[in-house]
């Protein structure tokens, strides 16, 4: 994760925060976030981790030193006295999350439970520029932090868009679409405008991780169209991004050779005739062409259950579920496997910039492979 800052007070407080997180701390703040408000003892904490009594205390006393933790109340124990809990203080750190769409930016400010307590969305042109683009994020983020006034320190800002992207240098490849972002050190650029912690994902990628987190469990794929089309991997509870976190370029695969132009170069695929069909105000076939594109998903990677997002899928969503579905369903009745179920994904129109924050408050709870 990049630790730029520009040297202002909330930088350098979101990276002191980040860095002192080992992974015992990450346990037990996990354990805090997931008890709630009713709160945890210490000894529940050790027995839970696997940690000795006195590295918990150690652990708790730091936690509550920095704001982190407080006392829940006491709790009836067998045998002695009463006990301790507890609880995670979900507003001693919150997080920006930021979805750069091709023409719109949505962005929100999360708390450390992931609570949204502010959002806003703002007209963007993801081909700009990189200095239009830079500074709409940046005015974007500061009215939102205007907007939580008074909020505790910002532990950094995670940016979904579309990719291919690397996700762990946070430097853009060409953006379908917009070939000038190629190469484009997105996360520094921003970590300097912003002054706090940067990462960079796949709008996709960000979903998943948000859906994961949310408590979808297993391994799913969450498919977005909206201007474009992605998938968002999650395999075995983790986000699948392959050695080059370059996996999910579900849009880009070719179903119908010599087919219409696609924006990537090739021709016919996914994207192009789902986005194609949706012009021509066929959204059965839309939904079929998507189907397809997730039985060679579903063959591929055994999944689930396959989750579908974005607003192109939202202005329909029961009709893309279903033309989905049916074609999944048809996929069964051949192998004889069981059918694998299809709904639209929890979180809406936000539901990106989400978890674009969960990039950065994952990883603090030792949560999704972030």
């Amino acid at each position: 994760m990049n630790r730029t800052n520009d040297g202002r007070g909330g930088g350098q407080q979101g990276a002191n925060l980040l860095a002192l997180r080992s992974h015992n701390t990450a346990l037990v703040l996990d354990l805090l976030r997931t008890a709630g408000a009713d709160g945890i003892s210490r000894l529940e904490l050790a027995e839970r981790t696997g940690l000795t009594p006195q590295a918990v205390s150690k652990i708790t006393a730091r936690l509550r030193e920095e704001g982190l933790a407080a006392d829940a109340g006491r709790r009836a124990s067998t045998g002695g006295k009463p006990r301790t809990v507890l609880r995670l203080v979900p507003e001693a750190g919150h997080a920006v999350g930021v979805h750069l769409d091709r023409d719109e930016t949505r962005v929100v400010l999360a708390d450390l439970d992931g609570a949204v307590v502010a959002r806003r969305r703002a007209p963007l042109d993801l081909g700009a520029g990189a200095e239009a683009v830079l500074a709409g994020v940046a005015g974007a983020v500061e009215a939102l932090r205007a907007d939580g006034a008074g909020v505790r320190p910002l532990l950094g800002a995670g940016v979904a868009l579309p990719g291919p992207l690397d996700h762990r240098r946070g430097v853009l490849h060409r953006v379908t679409g917009f070939p000038e972002w190629d190469g484009f050190p997105l996360r520094d650029a921003l970590a300097e405008r912003l002054g706090v912690p940067v990462v960079v994902d796949k709008d996709t990628n960000a979903a998943a991780l948000g859906l994961a987190v949310g408590g979808e469990g297993g391994s799913f794929a969450y498919l977005h169209l909206g201007t474009g089309l992605g998938a968002g991997l999650v395999i075995g509870g983790s986000v699948h991004r392959g050695p080059r976190t370059a996996a999910g370029e579900f849009g880009h695969q070719v179903v119908q050779l010599d087919g219409p132009p696609c924006g990537c170069g090739d021709r016919g695929c996914v994207e192009a005739l789902c986005l194609g069909a949706v012009a021509r105000g066929e959204v059965g076939e839309a939904a079929r062409v998507l189907g397809a594109g997730a039985a060679n998903l579903v063959g591929l990677l055994d999944i689930d259950r396959v989750l579908l997002g974005g607003r192109t899928v939202e202005a329909d969503a029961e009709a893309f579920v279903r033309g989905v579905q049916a074609v999944l369903d048809a996929r069964a009745e051949r192998t004889g496997d069981t059918a694998v179920p299809v709904r639209l994904a929890s979180g809406g129109a936000f539901g990106v910039a989400e978890g674009a924050a969960q990039l950065v408050l994952a990883p603090v709870f030792g949560r999704g492979d972030a």
